[in-house]
């Protein structure tokens, strides 16, 4: 080989090493995650997806890049922030919190596998064909949430047996508000129960709620599992204690900041599950061959300092189903 054809060869091969390197670049995996919530006040579950994520292999920032797009509890910026994620040819979506973000990112695509994390039925609200097999580009995990509703009012009702009027607190804007509103009502009227339903859309709509609470005399409130709620756990305990009305919602911090009951589905484990099948996904498997996991665990903390407060005599069978009593 002469001496100019070899310079000319190595410089072509120089040339081509930036593109070589780009191309490693872009095969780091992307994963588009997708949420209603807040980012800060969303950290716990993140680790928890995450966790679920590296059990497969894939650490954030070392083998696969996550996009991240918080709605802060604006539904209407889910449709165009799943549109960028499927611009940016994401390799997977994952909406781990509602069902909201779950059908903003069906909506964008069917081609781009999406995991989704939702608190109600994934066949009846149209997710997927059929827990087992769910088709097209969609799997992931549904924990009990929205279904809850009616054991939370089961159990305020025990707490407070004298009462008849109960209030239920929903968010219109979410669609599965009115699958839990039915649900709802069908054990009140069971329990021979009056219940009323009443709407919060934004967060300067709780003061309203409240005042109208004690304006009809309702003797307890099952708040509804919404994003918009969630971001407003320490107001809402805090209404509820000022208003003197028994309180269920989701999860432990509810109760630790003075509501009465926190009783939902473990939110850990769905957001495990999540991630595992974001992983398991990368490594090739397909969303409609993996079927619909569901999140068993259900988790109760009552705040004995509140019931205390609200002269309500919590009965020992409720003491003894929950996993941590707060004093």
């Amino acid at each position: 080989m002469r001496r100019r054809d070899f310079i000319t060869l190595l410089g072509g091969a120089a040339a081509l090493w930036p593109l070589a390197a780009h191309a490693q670049q872009a095969a780091v995996p992307v994963i588009g995650y997708l949420s209603s919530g807040v980012a800060g006040l969303f950290a716990d579950r993140l680790s928890v997806f995450l966790q679920g994520l590296a059990e497969f292999g894939y650490v954030q920032g070392r083998n696969v890049r996550i996009e991240y797009r918080w709605a802060e509890v604006h539904y209407d910026r889910l449709p165009a922030m799943a549109a960028d994620l499927v611009n940016r040819r994401v390799d997977v979506i994952v909406t781990p919190d509602s069902i909201v973000t779950a059908r903003a990112a069906k909506a964008a695509t069917t081609t781009i596998p999406i995991v989704f994390g939702i608190g109600i039925d994934p066949v009846a609200s149209g997710l997927v064909a059929s827990l087992n097999r769910p088709g097209g580009n969609l799997t992931g995990a549904a924990r009990l949430s929205g279904d809850l509703a009616p054991k939370r009012l089961q159990l305020l009702h025990e707490l407070v047996p004298a009462a008849r009027t109960f209030a239920l607190l929903v968010n219109p804007g979410n669609p599965g508000a009115e699958l839990e509103t039915k649900a709802t009502q069908a054990t009140a009227r069971t329990l021979g129960l009056s219940l009323l339903v009443l709407q919060a859309s934004a967060d300067r709509d709780l003061d309203g709620v409240f005042a109208t609470i004690s304006d009809l005399h309702a003797e307890g409130i099952v708040i509804s599992p919404d994003p918009l709620f969630v971001v407003q756990i320490p107001r809402l305990a805090a209404l509820a204690l000022k208003a003197a009305v028994p309180a269920a919602f989701q999860y432990r911090e509810f109760a630790a900041a003075g509501g009465l009951i926190g009783y939902a589905g473990s939110r850990a484990e769905s957001y495990r599950l999540v991630g595992r099948y974001a992983g398991r996904i990368l490594r090739g498997e397909k969303p409609a061959d993996l079927p619909v996991q569901l999140a068993r665990t259900v988790e109760l903390f009552v705040n004995l300092k509140t019931a205390r407060a609200l002269g309500i005599s919590v009965p020992r069978t409720i003491l003894a189903l929950a996993d941590e009593v707060i004093e």
